[in-house]
């Protein structure tokens, strides 16, 4: 019989279950499943090649469903591995449907990169939740020319990470560098006042005329094309 992992016991048993009536009868789901039919996937924990590869499979199957139709990403996520955000930034940029990110409690390092990266004027921040960017960090070990070669892998990744975070805030590279330096810590108002979302929300009706003022907005832009 297999042990089972306290951790997994844990989480396992706080996921509630949703019932569902259909014509066929009841048909129950797991919350984050229910949510997902709403086109809502959340990121929480940290960032790994696990939970990456999941997140990279929902944007793919909610693109499959309706490539036009937002899809909510809700992040609260102490961050993790540079390269598993790399592959779910990737394929946000690769899909086709607008992917809107909300952070809820905390984007820190890697959460932050995903968080400044949604669809532009729909990148949002929740009233008391926390933003955290820093330059990625190794653990480089071995022989001298190892450690070396890690090193210029480090310093590229951090030039792309800079890169990035100049687009999508508008801030200069030398402003980016700084923050990036050591661990810069902000607050819902700082973290939108620094270009990495486009607005701080408190209840679902703020997020909802937000998103009813873009939906005008992408309109007009539709009909100036034609």
């Amino acid at each position: 019989m297999r042990e089972i992992d306290p951790i997994e016991q844990y989480h396992n048993t706080l996921v509630p279950m949703v019932v569902e009536q259909t014509n066929r009868g009841e048909r129950s789901y797991d919350i984050y499943s229910m949510l997902l039919k709403e086109r809502i996937i959340f990121l929480t924990g940290g960032v790994e090649d696990q939970v990456s590869s999941l997140i990279c499979a929902q944007l793919l199957y909610l693109e499959s469903q309706n490539p036009n139709k937002d899809i909510s990403f809700y992040i609260n996520s102490p961050g993790g591995v540079v390269t598993a955000a790399f592959a779910m930034l990737d394929t946000m940029n690769y899909i086709r449907s607008p992917v809107s990110t909300v952070c809820i409690g905390q984007a820190a390092s890697a959460g932050s990169l995903l968080l400044t990266c949604g669809e532009k004027d729909k990148r949002f921040c929740l009233k008391n939740s926390r933003v955290m960017v820093h330059q990625p960090s190794g653990g480089a070990r071995g022989m001298a020319s190892d450690i070396e070669i890690q090193a210029k892998e480090i310093l590229k990744l951090r030039a792309s990470l800079n890169d990035i975070y100049v687009k999508q805030t508008g801030r200069k590279l030398a402003e980016i560098e700084k923050v990036m330096d050591r661990d810069t810590f902000m607050s819902a108002a700082e973290a939108q006042k620094f270009g990495l979302v486009d607005h701080v929300v408190e209840t679902r009706d703020d997020l909802a005329e937000i998103m009813k003022k873009q939906a005008e907005k992408d309109k007009e832009k539709e009909k100036s094309k034609k």
